[in-house]
């Protein structure tokens, strides 16, 4: 099923992807490449929290741990930086498989603590196991390199890494858009109903939460081979709060509006960097002002705006609240009764 996108919504991904293209000459080029591989964690997780309702505190579990991965077959073995991100990628899918298992048994809350626990487990490991991982010193050192091209710029690295995470990018697009992305937001909106009409709703949500692992694995492994470092902090739980802040800060159920959240505490990292005492109180008032100000999120509120506009301009009736403008309305099909209705 092929996903027909309005005139505007194309000029408005292809302005994106023209500023995706100048960003490293806006911003310096590293700044920059963070802010496009942690929007493309933040989609990770708002692939399982805003289309299938799962809230994850263990994404760290798969940052870290693709970044680990890509950084010791980078240093170790020699490879080239797309085979180690591959390898680091691939690694993270894996991890995800038993831990999605398990953690979906549960939901709400309970959920959420799960994929913490499993994630504090992880970095348990990263953390004893120095003699790979180098414990709370980290992978240092780690090699950029790919046959007849010098990477040793953060500008050229920057340009060799985006078609990767446009990939990770274009990979949540077609997920969200396709047959399993409406099924997933039916599992998110009503499980009971869907199991009701013979969806197998728990390998659904496996399925969704391994992609949405991989995603996160792809993006930490890019993170890591372009700092040349894989630190503890990685795999900490600090940062799957961080990522989820920023995912609920551009707008839960948008897609995109983790990318909007990632700009904006990067920024805000970036800005604070001389007065760090000051980082964790302007955070926190900025993240109060957003969810208090803006309900749906920055670009959840901006596309709620845009969406209402329209139907006035158009004379259509009022888009309901409870549909997100990114997310797909679950068009499952229920069967059909038969019956002959006599007495």
């Amino acid at each position: 099923m092929m996903t027909k996108l309005s005139p505007p919504r194309l000029a408005a991904y292809g302005f994106v992807l023209v500023l995706a293209l100048l960003l490293p000459h806006l911003i310096y080029p590293v700044l920059a490449l963070d802010i496009v591989l942690w929007g493309l964690f933040a989609i990770s997780v708002d692939l399982l929290l805003g289309f299938g309702g799962l809230l994850s505190f263990g994404h760290a579990a798969f940052w870290g741990s693709g970044a680990y991965v890509a950084g010791i077959v980078a240093k170790r073995m020699g490879v080239s930086f797309p085979v180690a991100i591959l390898i680091g990628t691939i690694v993270a899918i894996l991890l995800a498989v038993p831990i999605g298992y398990l953690s979906i048994r549960r939901q709400g809350i309970y959920f959420a603590m799960v994929t913490l626990a499993f994630a504090q487990m992880i970095y348990y490991v990263i953390n004893q196991w120095r003699g790979v991982t180098g414990g709370e010193n980290g992978l240092q050192s780690i090699p950029r390199t790919f046959p007849g091209v010098d990477l040793s710029s953060a500008t050229a690295f920057y340009y060799a890494a985006l078609p990767f995470a446009v990939v990770g990018y274009l990979l949540a697009f077609r997920v969200v858009h396709s047959p399993f992305g409406h099924v997933l937001v039916a599992i998110r909106d009503n499980e009971a109903r869907a199991q009701a009409l013979g969806y197998p709703t728990r390998w659904y949500k496996l399925i969704g939460f391994v992609i949405s692992a991989g995603l996160a694995g792809l993006a930490g492994s890019l993170f890591a081979v372009s700092r040349g470092l894989a630190d503890l902090e990685y795999a900490r739980w600090t940062t799957s709060g961080l990522v989820v802040i920023m995912t609920i800060l551009g707008g839960v159920g948008t897609l995109w509006g983790g990318v909007v959240g990632a700009v904006i505490v990067l920024l805000l990292r970036d800005w604070l960097s001389k007065r760090p005492e000051l980082l964790g109180v302007v955070t926190g008032l900025v993240f109060a002002v957003i969810v208090l100000g803006f309900r749906r999120g920055i670009l959840g509120t901006a596309l709620h705006w845009w969406r209402e506009r329209a139907d006035r301009v158009m004379n259509r009736p009022r888009t309901p609240d409870a549909t997100p403008m990114e997310t797909p309305t679950a068009t499952i099909i229920e069967p059909k009764q038969s019956g002959t209705g006599g007495s």
